[in-house]
Formats: structure tokens, C-alpha cells, sequence
């Protein structure tokens, strides 16, 4: 086991075998010769990783040498029936396909694993074999004669032989997709078929019928590869005079088209054709065992431009490389896992950009080398064989395999650093007026259109239907509340019609269009104190709340201004989270108390439900033929309703209904959102699923109570557009009599109150939808956010509205709703977080859906209460994935060896973790009792402040280094000496120093896995046999690399 300050020494020397590397050209073409030029010194002696560097750090002189995506393709030759033919039997876009036993379809991806033995005969074919860079062909024939004559002059190939190897190196190419036609396939014949016909029988008789083909299997091969050994069941075959050939060798030009490839009588795998990245060649692996050899063969071939070799490869993509294995049978070799070695490396992000690069032999073995030196070794007694490894959800970059790390070259000053990112969000004081607000533009403006490009997408389209539906019910909830509170003053219609202005305004011309605008329960307290002060002093209060929303909005436009908003520096994850997971439980514990309250109103057990169904008077029927009838088919069989409850429907099954809906609705959303990831239907389908889960939840579990006809609650919408309060207007006088004359110069006391409180809600959660995990590409907009946001609440006070301010949990869930995930094309490929689609549209299509849904009254009137419950659980339980603080928490539950792998348990000692959380979530408990009373819960935006306090206190219980990983730095005051983490940084420097002297990553362990393939074993592992390799990343683990390149650049 190599020790991870040292590179692997290999059991070789770097002799490469004499001669000239250089292709000979093909005599038709003329091409000028390709000169070498090299300046490394001593290369030999070098570790790999840097020869590696070294090669492809080297500029591209021209456009030969540069590399493009890769499939790899390997074929073996055997004997199909009569036939002696190329068969495909496994490929490689990123991850290797195998075809399964029995031949009847392809193996799911997986990483490759590989056996040590295999790697190293590979190296030595390689050193002692034939390598021909820079050929010049242009088709599979003249190829063939360039290699047989390389090999003559070479003195590996006996000229005796030559033709043989030459006619079976242009045998058919049978591929998998071929199989199910291969009745309808017509038999082709090449030129060199013709050619050979054109010929005696004795000639043919001499020249192919001692053409055999052999089979083997070798012992240590692993079961799962099996399949590509079927072979061996058919022995030594004689090849028949009449063996078909394939229309590669045929002079053919790079085809522009299928049409073309038709004409040369090879139609490629299109449907896996799609798969392919674009701009692919092809890499070839070509191995079989013949009975006229006596000594092995293998050639590396690079030619000079890539070409379409006919049927050589499955999807007409030219061919860039082709490596070529035949030796005689009963060789101890296993030239199938070779093959599979060789199209692994080819796989391999670093070693295949090497082969595009590679000037001569030593620079291909410099690319084995760091392979070798990069991959883990699995012990052959420890895993199952058996097992494929699944391909890593996240690929780790490679990048530092191609160079070292740069460490810094001086100490970078940490508030400098600091200082900068703050400027770069716009959290820093401009020292001018406005300055920030001006700066916001600037950033925002050129993504303007930009903005209402970007959603054409039907992502959108499910996302505004989604957060319609989230939107709407707490705004008829929160107007029903605000209605008891203000005596009727404003209501549901006023609720809608403040979200109608400010979601318009606020999408339009806001920085962070991304965060949803709505009712919070501060404000709806902050309104009723407000409105019993008044009642209490005999004033009017639309007209006193008029002046304290005119000093809000005047307060907020000064701290503008000033730049205020850059005191968001100073909200840690450690606030926002607290925040964020308060938020999600209310909502979460409000769904929950909601159909609680459903279960009083309408109990189960109810007593008697005195109304039963009497016969029409004249009827012969009896009464208990008719009592047999419920309340709401009795009138349609002439009857007549008796009783005192007659004028209600039974309601004893209205609670029980409402707990189902709500939880069909959440488990249903749930489910739903997840099916993205499942292995049903096209990928499509699965994200159109995925992103109208919440819609499907809505309409399915709406459709269900219909069908049942239990009389739950409905969603009640007002049907006109005037105030609830007659005795009002849509515009509220600035004077009343029953007001004083100092009334309006009194409110900017409880103005203060009501800017703290609504500076907090707006930054806090734009601070969450601006968090670095988003991905966000447009920049942030704090101080255009509270500018715009300022003008709405004077808007709002001068209209007698509701005022809105940013709705964490809508918030995060309209962020998460737009998340942009790659498209995943390489087979086994797991989907990547890009990022979120950041655009204006669906907030406002989301606001204006709102104002029109008085419109819209009879079809909502039909959505249950509960149904929009459940989907205020889904959001609480949604919201709370991806908080460190919630995951810490969940943490404190589970024994050591079934937590997690976070990146914070490997670096932060857990006592230490837990210590964080039990402080946090004492924070989060007051914050609870203090929000949960009326009387303290006016002093919840002063406890967000207080929260930032006891995060500074922090700093005296936890390590710098320690905050930085559970948590955010804050910023300093003054700087101050920081001796103890300034020693561990000093540290952490020697250590990656020794641990990457050249750039070579974490790669200490060798598995025969790829190296950039290291997702984790996660207890499954794959391969050949005993002592396989199995190839995985050399990254053990590419973010705690980044983790700790990010503390020594802090």
C-alpha cells in the first residue's frame, strides 16, 4: 500500500523499446513527416504525475492534438456459425457496458475494474509492442497494411504471415444493436472478399483456410465478464474460405451523413448515437487469439485525422485510435481484460488527453504510469468480486491531476479577502449616497431581458401553478386573521389585492426575484397591537397606520441610503438556518393544528343524526323502505327529509376525510418529487412528473373528496373587488378628526418597531435564496430590494393594504422548485446540480394569478381546505433538506456508525458538533416560546438581533477554524491576532504540501478503479477476480480538497 507522501515506485524502469514511433504514411497521400521536439531533461527519472504535467502542459501547435470526447469500443474475434467475425462486447462513453450473457442486451454502466495483472501486461505490450503515432490512412486497409509492414520491418511479424493478419484484422464487425436483425442483414462482401474470389482456390485455400481463431477464458476473470468468453465452448475453428468481410476496408471518406453510410452498407446505432457527447472519436480495441501466430501481437495506432472506418465502430463516429491484440491460443495472457485495461485508460480523462498529446512511446507509458500511480487497490479476499460498482453521484474534477496545486505564495490578509467577496455580493459600504442601490443596477440590469428569456421552460410553468396554490391559501388564511384583528379594516380582499401590487412591483423591479413576497405572523401581531392602541385612544386607525407606514417606507429608503443593507454580512448560517428552521416547523406545525381544528368543529363521534328519509304522502312504500336513503338522494326519489339536523349534511367523517387529503396530499408531492430519480418511464417524463408533483397532489386529492361527497372545508375566495369594510375606499385620508395634529409625528416610535421588524424578515431570507449553495449567476440585489420594497409598503399604506415582506419558506421552495440539473446523456451518468433558473416571470405570473383569483371563485371553491394543508406540509418538511442545522440535529439521534459522511464530522470532533447544536437549538426554542405568546411576540425581530449577538459569543467557545466549518466567519471589527489559528493554518499548509508535492491530489490508495471515478464504494464492489483493481477517482475526495485549498486561501 503506497504511503500518501510518496509516489508508487513501479516494479519497471522506463526503457522503451528502440525505434522509431512515427507511422509511416500512407504512399498514396504523401504527408510530410511529423517532426518531435522535446525539451524535458532527465524525463525517466521524474515522478509519473509530473511527466504527465509536464506532457500536457506543453502548447498545441496545432489542431492534431486536440483531444476530444472519447467512446471506446472493443471487439473480439469469434465464430459466429459459419462466419468469423469482429464481435462487439463491451463499450465505453464514461462508465464500461458490458454485453450481458447470453448476448441479448447490454449490462447497466459501471465503473470498470480491472485486474493489477492485466494493467501490467498492458504497460509491457506497450514498451515492447508496435506504437505508430500520427498515421496517415484513410480507411481500415491501407490502416492494416501500414501496421502489418510496421510489424515486418519491426521484426515481431513473420512476412509469411502477413496477409493472414492483414485478412483477419479485416473481418466483419458484428455489433450488438445488429443482433435482432441480423436475419434481415445482408451478407457483404469487401473489396479484399472480391479480391480474394478473384484468386485460385488454391490460392485461397493456402492463404485463408489456415486462418484459425481460438478461444480462451482465463481463471481470474470475474463471472460478470463471462459473457464476452462464450467462445470457448467452439475451440480451435479452421476460418472457411468464404469468411465474410467487413465494408470497413472499403476507401471511403468521412461520410457526412447516414444517408452515406447506408451507401456503404453499414447503418450505425443512431438511438445510441445520442448518447454520444458531441465532437466524439472513437477509440477501437481490437483482441483475439489466432493459430497462426506463435509470439503475441499488439499496435497502438494514432492516426493522423480521425475517420469513419465503416462498420469498425457501432455509431458513425470517426476513429481517432485503434489498438490492435491478436497472439496465438493457449496464451497465458488475458487478452480480454487487457482489451478491457486498454479501453479503460482510454476512458480516463488524464491518460486519453495524454494519448492525443503523446510525441513518442515514453510519453504513453508516462500516461500508465500516473494511472497506475492514481488508482485503489481493493483486497481480493475482502469484497465480491460479483458486485458492479455504481457509478459516483458526482464525479470529482481531475484537474489536479493535470497540475499541482499553487499554494499561496504570501499569507493573504483573511479580513482583506473578506472585504473583497463582501464587495463582490454588495455587502459593502460604498461610502456615498445610495451607493449600493446603484450598484445593484448595475449588476442587475444586464440580465434584465435576460430575466424573461430564461423561463421558457415548462419548469416554470410548474412552478407558477405550484406556488400559486402555496401563495393563495396563506393569503386567504392570513386575510381571515387580519380581519378578527383589525375589526374587518382589511380582510381576505384586501390580502389579495396587496399581493397583486406588491408581487407585481416586487417582480418587475426587485434585485432577487426569487424571493416570494408574503404574510408574516410579526406583522399580522404588529397590526393588532396597533389597532387596539387606537381603539383604546379613540383614533382612527387606517389614517394612524397611514403615518407609520409612510415612516416605515421613509426609514427604509434612509437606510438604503446608507447602505444599511450591508450589515447582512454580519447573518451567518448560523441566524438564517435558526430562522429558516423556525419558519419550516410553523409551517409544518400550523398544517397539523389546522386539521386539528377540523377534527373540533366536526368531531367524529357526533350523537345522533336525527333526519331520516320519510316515503311522499300517498305512497304505498313504507318508511323503512325509504330510512335506507341518505339526506342527499332522498329528495331524488320523492322523499321527504324529517328531523331537526335536516338542514346540514352529516358531518361525523368530515374529519377523517380532512386527514386523509392532507395526508394523501403531502405523501403524494412527496413521492412525486422524488420520481425523477426513479427507473420508470424517459427521463422526461419522470422531470415533468417531478415538477408537477404539487399540482398532480392538488387535483388528485380535489378530485377524490368530490367523488366521495363528504362536505369538507372549501377554500373560500371573495367574489367582488371592493373592500370588506363599507364604510372605506381603496385610498386612506392622511387626516381625521378623531386623530391629533402630533398623531403623525408620535408614529415614527412604532414605525421603528416595524422597520426592525420587517428589515429582518426581508434580509434573512434574501440572504438564504442568496446563499452560495444556489449557484446563484446573477448576482444579488439587498440594497434594490429594500429600496423597491419601501415603496411598496408606502403604496400598500396609502391603499389600506396588507404589507408583504420576503416569506422564507415560500421562498426557499420557489428556489427549489427552479433547480437546474444537467442533462445526462453518457450512460450510468448521474445528474449535476447546475444551478437554479433564475428569471422574473414566474413571480410575476404567480401575483398576477392572485389579483384574478376573484375571477376565478367558482373553480376554487372547489379545492378542500385540507388539500392546501398538506400542502403547507409539504413545504415545512421540504424546506427543512439541505440545513446543516436540522441535519446536526437528526445527527444527535443516530450511533457513531450510522452517521453520515458530512464533511464537518470528518474535520470537527463530534462532541465539538454537538455543542453547536444544543446552543442553536436553545436559540431556536426561545426564539419559538418568544414568537408563540402575544404579548413577547412583537419582540421576535429584536431576538433575530440578539441572535447575531450570541453568534459573535461564539467566537470565545469555538476555534476559528471550528466556526468556519459549522458555520460562516463573521466579520472583524478590528483585526486581531489570531496565534492559535494562524499555527493550525501553518499546519495545514505543511500538510498539503507533503501530501501533493506535485499536484498529485489525495491519491493514496490504488484499487484497479479509473482514477476520477472515486464516488465512494459504499460497500459494493466489482471486477474480474482475486486482486482485481478497481478503478476509481484519485480524489478521495475532491470537496474536502476544496475545503481545505479554501482555509489556506482564507
Amino acid at each position: 500500500m503506497a504511503n500518501n507522501n510518496e509516489y508508487i515506485e513501479l516494479p519497471w524502469t522506463m526503457n522503451s523499446s528502440s525505434g522509431d514511433d512515427e507511422a509511416p504514411k500512407d504512399p498514396r497521400t504523401g504527408g510530410e513527416d511529423f517532426t518531435q521536439q522535446f525539451t524535458e531533461n532527465d524525463f525517466e527519472v521524474t515522478p509519473p504525475a509530473q511527466r504527465v504535467q509536464f506532457i500536457l502542459g506543453e502548447d498545441v501547435d496545432d489542431g492534431t492534438h486536440v483531444s476530444h470526447p472519447l467512446f471506446s469500443e472493443m471487439g473480439m474475434l469469434v465464430k459466429e456459425g459459419d462466419e468469423i467475425e469482429w464481435k462487439e462486447t463491451a463499450r465505453w462513453i464514461k462508465f464500461e457496458e458490458d454485453v450481458e450473457e447470453g448476448g441479448n442486451r447490454w449490462s447497466k454502466p459501471h465503473v470498470a475494474t480491472l485486474s493489477l495483472h492485466s494493467l501490467f501486461e498492458l504497460r509491457r505490450l506497450l514498451v515492447n509492442g508496435s506504437v505508430m503515432l500520427d498515421m496517415e490512412a484513410h480507411n481500415l486497409e491501407v490502416m492494416a497494411d501500414l501496421v502489418c509492414d510496421h510489424m515486418v520491418s519491426a521484426g515481431t511479424l513473420p512476412p509469411g504471415v502477413k496477409d493472414k493478419v492483414k485478412d483477419a484484422l479485416l473481418r466483419r464487425h458484428r455489433h450488438q444493436h445488429e443482433i435482432a436483425k441480423k436475419s434481415r442483414l445482408p451478407i457483404i462482401r469487401s473489396l479484399a472478399d472480391m479480391r480474394n474470389h478473384s484468386s485460385s482456390k488454391t490460392d485461397t485455400s493456402t492463404h485463408l483456410g489456415a486462418i484459425g481463431v481460438t478461444t480462451w477464458f482465463h481463471a481470474g476473470a470475474s463471472p460478470q465478464h463471462q459473457a464476452h468468453n462464450q467462445v470457448q465452448k467452439q475451440g480451435r475453428q479452421s476460418m472457411p474460405k468464404d469468411m465474410v468481410k467487413s465494408p470497413s476496408n472499403q476507401s471511403m471518406a468521412r461520410p457526412g451523413s447516414a444517408t452515406e453510410l447506408s451507401e456503404q452498407q453499414h447503418k450505425g446505432n443512431t438511438h445510441f448515437m445520442r448518447k454520444i457527447p458531441p465532437g466524439a472519436e472513437a477509440s477501437n480495441i481490437l483482441v483475439g487469439e489466432v493459430d497462426f501466430l506463435e509470439r503475441t501481437l499488439s499496435c497502438f495506432v494514432r492516426l493522423s485525422q480521425a475517420v469513419v472506418l465503416g462498420d469498425l465502430t457501432e455509431v458513425p463516429v470517426p476513429t481517432r485510435f485503434v489498438f490492435i491484440l491478436l497472439g496465438p491460443p493457449g496464451s497465458q495472457s488475458n487478452f480480454h481484460e487487457i482489451g478491457r485495461a486498454m479501453a479503460t485508460l482510454m476512458s480516463d480523462e488524464i491518460f486519453h488527453e495524454v494519448a492525443y498529446r503523446a510525441r513518442k512511446r515514453d510519453h504513453l507509458l508516462s500516461g500508465v504510469d500516473e494511472f497506475l500511480d492514481a488508482v485503489t487497490v481493493l483486497p481480493p479476499g475482502e469484497w465480491d468480486p460479483t458486485i458492479r460498482i455504481e457509478p459516483p453521484a458526482a464525479i470529482p474534477s481531475q484537474e489536479v491531476r493535470k497540475r499541482p496545486p499553487e499554494l499561496p505564495k504570501e499569507e493573504v490578509d483573511e479580513e482583506e479577502e473578506e472585504a473583497r467577496l463582501r464587495e463582490e455580493n454588495g455587502l459593502s459600504r460604498t461610502g456615498r449616497l445610495f451607493g449600493g442601490l446603484i450598484n445593484d443596477i448595475k449588476r442587475k440590469a444586464p440580465w434584465y431581458i435576460s430575466d424573461y428569456k430564461d423561463a421558457l421552460s415548462m419548469q416554470c410553468v410548474a412552478s407558477w401553478i405550484f406556488l400559486y396554490f402555496a401563495c393563495l391559501s396563506p393569503i386567504i388564511t392570513f386575510g381571515g386573521l387580519l380581519s378578527e384583528a383589525t375589526g374587518k379594516h382589511m380582510a381576505a380582499m384586501e390580502s389579495l389585492v396587496s399581493g397583486f401590487v406588491c408581487g407585481m412591483g416586487y417582480g418587475f423591479f426587485s434585485g432577487q426575484p426569487l424571493t416570494i413576497l408574503g404574510s408574516t405572523g410579526p406583522v399580522l401581531v404588529f397590526e393588532s397591537i396597533i389597532y387596539e392602541f387606537c381603539l383604546k385612544m379613540g383614533w382612527e386607525y387606517m389614517t394612524f397606520r397611514f403615518w407609520i407606514g409612510m415612516w416605515v417606507a421613509g426609514i427604509c429608503i434612509v437606510l438604503t441610503a446608507i447602505d444599511a443593507s450591508a450589515l447582512v454580512c454580519y447573518i451567518t448560517r448560523f441566524t438564517e438556518e435558526n430562522f429558516a428552521t423556525l419558519i419550516a416547523f410553523i409551517f409544518i406545525y400550523k398544517a397539523i393544528e389546522n386539521v386539528m381544528v377540523i377534527g373540533k368543529n366536526f368531531p367524529v363521534n357526533q350523537g345522533i343524526y336525527d333526519c331520516i328519509c320519510t316515503p311522499p304522502l300517498g305512497s304505498n312504500a313504507s318508511v323503512i323502505d325509504y330510512a335506507k336513503y341518505n339526506w342527499n338522494y332522498c329528495e331524488s326519489y320523492n322523499g321527504t327529509l324529517v328531523g331537526k339536523d335536516c338542514g346540514k349534511p352529516p358531518t361525523e367523517n368530515v374529519f377523517l376525510m380532512s386527514v386523509v387529503l392532507c395526508t394523501g396530499t403531502f405523501i403524494i408531492s412527496t413521492v412525486l418529487k422524488d420520481f425523477k430519480n426513479a427507473l420508470f418511464f424517459p427521463s422526461i417524463v419522470r422531470q415533468y412528473i417531478s415538477d408537477f408533483s404539487v399540482l398532480i397532489a392538488i387535483f388528485a386529492m380535489s378530485f377524490f373528496d368530490y367523488s366521495l361527497g363528504v362536505p369538507t372545508q372549501k377554500l373560500e375566495v371573495p367574489n367582488e373587488l371592493k373592500p370588506t369594510l363599507s364604510t372605506r375606499g381603496w385610498l386612506i385620508p392622511p387626516f381625521s378628526e378623531k386623530n391629533p395634529w402630533w398623531s403623525p409625528i408620535i408614529a415614527v416610535f412604532p414605525a421603528l418597531l416595524g422597520t426592525i421588524l420587517i428589515f429582518m424578515d426581508q434580509q434573512i431570507t434574501a440572504v438564504i435564496v442568496n446563499r452560495k449553495e444556489n449557484k446563484l449567476k446573477k448576482g444579488c440585489g439587498y440594497h434594490l430590494d429594500l429600496f423597491i420594497l419601501s415603496i411598496l409598503i408606502a403604496i400598500c399604506s396609502l391603499m389600506g393594504l396588507p404589507w408583504f415582506v420576503a416569506a422564507t419558506v415560500l421562498s426557499i421552495n420557489h428556489v427549489n422548485s427552479l433547480k437546474l440539473e444537467s442533462e445526462c446523456s453518457a450512460p450510468g451518468e448521474k445528474p449535476q446540480f447546475l444551478g437554479v433558473r433564475e428569471q422574473r416571470v414566474t413571480h410575476i405570473l404567480i401575483f398576477l394569478t392572485i389579483g384574478g383569483s376573484v375571477l376565478l371563485t367558482p373553480l376554487l371553491g372547489h379545492i378542500p381546505m385540507p388539500v392546501l394543508f398538506g400542502v403547507f406540509l409539504y413545504m415545512g418538511v421540504a424546506s427543512l433538506k439541505g440545513l446543516q442545522f436540522f441535519d446536526r440535529i437528526l445527527i444527535m439521534f443516530m450511533p457513531a456508525k450510522y452517521q453520515p459522511d458530512y464533511m464537518f464530522l470528518r474535520q470537527v470532533p463530534i462532541k465539538r458538533v454537538h455543542l453547536f447544536t444544543i446552543i442553536q437549538l436553545a436559540c431556536l426554542i426561545i426564539l419559538w416560546l418568544i414568537k408563540s405568546f402575544s404579548n413577547t411576540s412583537i419582540l421576535f425581530p429584536l431576538m433575530l438581533v440578539v441572535m447575531i449577538g450570541i453568534r459573535k459569543a461564539l467566537d470565545l467557545v469555538f476555534t476559528r477554524r471550528e466556526l468556519k466549518i459549522l458555520d460562516d466567519i463573521m466579520p472583524e471589527m478590528t483585526k486581531r491576532a489570531a496565534a492559535d489559528d494562524l499555527h493550525k493554518l501553518d499546519a495545514e499548509v505543511g500538510l498539503l504540501a507533503r501530501i501533493f508535492p506535485w499536484g498529485r491530489g489525495s491519491r493514496g490508495r490504488v484499487v484497479t478503479k479509473p482514477p476520477g471515478l472515486d464516488g465512494g464504494l459504499a460497500g459494493e464492489a466489482v471486477g474480474p477476480g482475486p486482486g482485481l483493481i478497481s478503478c476509481t477517482t484519485s480524489n478521495a475526495n475532491e470537496k474536502e480538497f476544496e475545503a481545505q485549498s479554501s482555509l489556506l486561501k482564507k
